[in-house]
């Protein structure tokens, strides 16, 4: 998924950059996550059933003098091959998200799995950094293992796969933890992308022995992160306040309006930046994501799993008049009269992006 989307839309006038552009401010410009061996996916499998889970599990385990504050220290002689910190949307996949929180705290140190309903992940990995940082200093190598070999799970959608990419990006770690994704969501874009699969997870302790398996022995890979500016001309009159930060996604990383004295600000213009892993859409898809965010947190009890969620996307698509736009639509509305795109290919090399009527 190396800069995935370059058919991105966004504001009056988009300019999207890479990796190489000058945003060094809003992110490291790329993210690691983990990738599975497919070969070894059947033999993961015959191994969690044919192993002691106490002996599997101590692969995975953080003591909690590590992950608690103030926790007395218990130190192990045995190093984990593989210590994971697991990330998930409870709310995520129907009632799957709250099933698969308690079938991994079943199994490991339940202060290793978060529930993103109740801990935002940044405060959780900075303090775990803090703490590692701490115990390092003082000699202790099993914390230094621990940050060595750490690798994090998140389970949910697209966004908050990306939520955790840019959580990581911004502590700015000589070593950043690679990410392996548990596809919970509806499109599940980035799991499938990286050979985890579309397919909702089954939550029962075997399923979850397999995929930590899984996990150990996947091959860590790069994943790009886009640069965005965005332009939009300020009314004459009135204010002017698009968007409401405590409305914005987590998947749109750093994202905030320029200062006046910022040199990217152009006077008669509101400007922001920002990052993003996967997509950044506008328009009638965007409309479309929108409507569905709304309906589902209106009525999260009408979205229990992954192919009502479809079925759904798909109804508000078609009401949204996606498949006959041409017909329900007049071509003022049209992205290509609201919006230009320009994308930064190369440094310093602006490329006008053809928008179809």
């Amino acid at each position: 998924m190396k800069n995935n989307n370059k058919r991105s839309f966004a504001g009056n006038q988009t300019e999207m950059r890479d990796k190489k552009g000058f945003f060094n401010s809003v992110a490291s410009g790329s993210g690691t996550i983990l990738r599975p061996l497919h070969d070894l996916l059947h033999r993961s499998s015959e191994e969690a059933a044919a192993t002691p889970k106490s002996k599997i599990l101590n692969n995975y385990y953080i003591p909690n003098y590590i992950l608690v504050s103030g926790s007395e220290v218990q130190r192990s002689s045995l190093i984990p091959s593989c210590p994971v910190l697991v990330f998930i949307n409870s709310k995520s996949g129907g009632q799957l998200g709250g099933k698969l929180l308690l079938t991994y705290r079943s199994l490991l140190n339940e202060n290793q799995v978060i529930d993103l309903g109740e801990k935002a992940p940044d405060k959780v990995l900075h303090q775990l950094y803090v703490t590692l940082e701490k115990f390092k200093a003082a000699g202790d190598v099993f914390a230094s293992e621990i940050e060595k070999r750490l690798r994090l799970i998140v389970a949910g959608g697209d966004g908050t796969a990306s939520w955790l990419l840019g959580v990581v990006s911004d502590l700015k770690l000589p070593h950043s933890p690679p990410v392996a994704t548990v596809p919970l969501g509806t499109g599940n874009n980035i799991p499938f992308s990286f050979g985890w699969g579309k397919k909702n997870p089954n939550t029962d302790q075997q399923a979850v022995l397999s995929f930590l398996e899984q996990v150990k022995n996947a091959k860590e890979m790069q994943i790009d992160s886009w640069h965005i500016l965005m332009r939009m001309k300020a009314p004459k009159e009135g204010s002017f306040d698009p968007i409401a930060p405590l409305e914005l996604p987590h998947s749109l990383h750093a994202f905030h309006r320029v200062s006046q004295k910022d040199k990217l600000n152009v006077e008669g213009h509101h400007t922001f930046r920002g990052g993003f892993w996967n997509y950044f859409s506008m328009g009638m898809d965007a409309q479309v994501s929108y409507a569905f965010h709304s309906e589902r947190k209106l009525h999260p009890e009408k979205f229990q799993n992954q192919l009502v969620n479809q079925s759904t996307y798909l109804k508000l698509a078609g009401t949204q008049g996606w498949f006959l736009a041409p017909l329900l639509h007049p071509s003022s509305r049209n992205i290509a009269q609201m919006a230009k795109v320009k994308i930064m290919k190369k440094q310093g090399q602006w490329e006008e992006l053809h928008i179809p009527r």
